[in-house]
């Protein structure tokens, strides 16, 4: 079943004083984020978008709740919570079938942990929502102006488009993705993404797709299914309240060189998973027409705010992820919201380089650490057939029925990996971190100790004087 809406204890957004002109590269989940983060700590927003509109592309999300505790906090339409489907449990097969991990009212139990849902939803209504919400807020959007180049050195930065357009700002946010126009401007060079060995096919299915009853029920009651095996996985999850069922298959790459998508063959993608689940393998034989996506990553970069501190970037424009742990989605937004949250507490312009400071610091070692454990979440979902296959099943297996106590294969129940991920609370982070250290706290001015002595000397001669022009003396 869809989530209710979930008005979470509102929370206060900080609102600055002043009052600066932002620029966001991209209206991806990311640049929306910020903007929506930004505008609400009362500064002027405009996005410059590529594409003419913004149109259903992509497929399913998993949304945790590290990212679900920052929308509940937007005022979202009730009609994104209605999209979304909550799974009741989670699931890891062998590629045979057989189950590995079981956690039942998983849906419950993630409430209950960190007080918000886990959402299966399709990217498309979440960045709908985010837009509408955008718009409300009085961000301004410029479509079909695709950014070519940055200027950091004038007064205030200038970015140019491709139509030839430009236009400044008092801080550009870069959110345009994996193959960054902004960053090669930030670099100086082109930093091409690098592929990580892997590809996916994704998948979704209408349910008015599906004849066989006891797959449309799989549909329509909601859960989330993951199978492993030798070189590759998949995943499964319903998404429209149980009217789609999205299936992502991540395996070996063998799209040429400098392809970043391409049709694939049907009959290429079963092959792969001949022999796997045969529950997986009837969904599979439903699709009639399937993409290839090369996936991509980017060694980690230094920083992600210029000298000048006028440009700043935020997704996968500076960390993009592989999709083993669903948090690229995830921490795109929470980078919109701690970076607006930030932007709220200042003081004056002035304070904008401390702003984009803090935020890196909050931020980039996060995003660099998630990247570094997808890696390591697929070197166990993709473990070869052989003694270490085995021992990793056993330690599935032994704890089966079980709470998980230990280190866990599949970080997504993990007792160390899941709470770090979604634990996470972006808006108590940014309040603990203004608590602690006042970053926009404006010093008083220290007089010096000879100026201190000078001003004691001088008060002191000023009242002898006074006691002797009234005869004390």
């Amino acid at each position: 079943m869809a989530a209710p809406p979930l008005p979470s204890q509102s929370r206060p957004h900080p609102k600055s004083p002043v009052r600066i002109d932002v620029i966001i590269v991209g209206a991806g989940l990311a640049g929306l984020a910020a903007a929506i983060s930004i505008a609400q700590s009362g500064h002027a927003v405009t996005v410059f978008e590529a594409a003419k509109q913004l149109s259903e592309i992509g497929a399913g999300l998993q949304l945790t709740p590290n990212c679900t505790r920052i929308l509940q906090q937007w005022n979202l339409s009730a009609r994104l919570w209605a999209s979304g489907a909550e799974p009741t449990s989670l699931t890891v097969h062998r590629c045979t079938g057989k189950v590995l991990a079981q956690e039942d009212d998983f849906n419950k139990n993630i409430r209950a942990k960190y007080g918000a849902p886990f959402l299966d939803m399709h990217r498309i209504d979440l960045q709908q929502a985010l837009y509408e919400r955008a718009c409300e807020l009085g961000v301004q959007f410029r479509m079909n102006q695709r950014v070519q180049s940055i200027d950091f050195y004038l007064d205030r930065p200038e970015l140019t488009t491709e139509s030839g357009t430009q236009a400044q700002a008092d801080l550009i946010v870069a959110g345009d993705g994996l193959w960054s126009a902004c960053r090669s401007s930030f670099l100086g060079k082109t930093l091409p993404p690098l592929p990580t060995g892997d590809l996916a096919y994704r998948i979704v299915l209408r349910l008015d797709q599906i004849d066989s009853e006891d797959l449309r029920d799989w549909v329509k009651n909601p859960t989330c299914h993951f199978w492993i095996g030798p070189g590759a996985h998949a995943v499964g999850y319903s998404l429209r309240n149980g009217d789609m069922y999205n299936i992502v298959l991540l395996v070996p790459d063998n799209l040429p060189p400098g392809v970043r998508r391409q049709s694939g063959s049907v009959e290429e993608m079963e092959a792969l998973f001949h022999g796997w689940d045969p529950i997986l393998s009837r969904f599979l034989s439903l699709v009639s027409e399937v993409d290839k996506w090369k996936l991509m990553h980017l060694d980690v970069l230094d920083a992600w705010v210029n000298d000048k501190s006028n440009f700043v970037m935020i997704g996968d424009s500076c960390h993009p992820m592989l999709p083993y742990l669903a948090q690229g989605a995830n921490s795109a937004i929470e980078d919109g919201a701690v970076l607006g949250l930030l932007l709220g507490f200042m003081k004056s312009k002035a304070q904008l380089p401390k702003a984009l400071k803090l935020y890196e610091k909050l931020r980039k070692a996060r995003g660099d650490a998630i990247v570094k454990e997808t890696f390591k979440q697929r070197t166990d979902f993709h473990m070869p057939d052989g003694p270490e296959q085995e021992k990793r099943d056993e330690l599935f297996l032994s704890q089966l029925g079980k709470e998980v106590e230990v280190p866990f294969p599949s970080r997504w129940t993990c007792p160390q990996v899941q709470p770090w991920l979604y634990g996470y609370d972006a808006y108590g982070e940014v309040q603990d971190v203004i608590e602690r250290e006042k970053p926009f706290e404006e010093a008083q001015p220290e007089k010096s100790p000879t100026a201190s002595a000078c001003s004691a000397t001088a008060s002191k001669q000023m009242a002898g004087e006074k006691q002797r022009q009234v005869g004390v003396w």
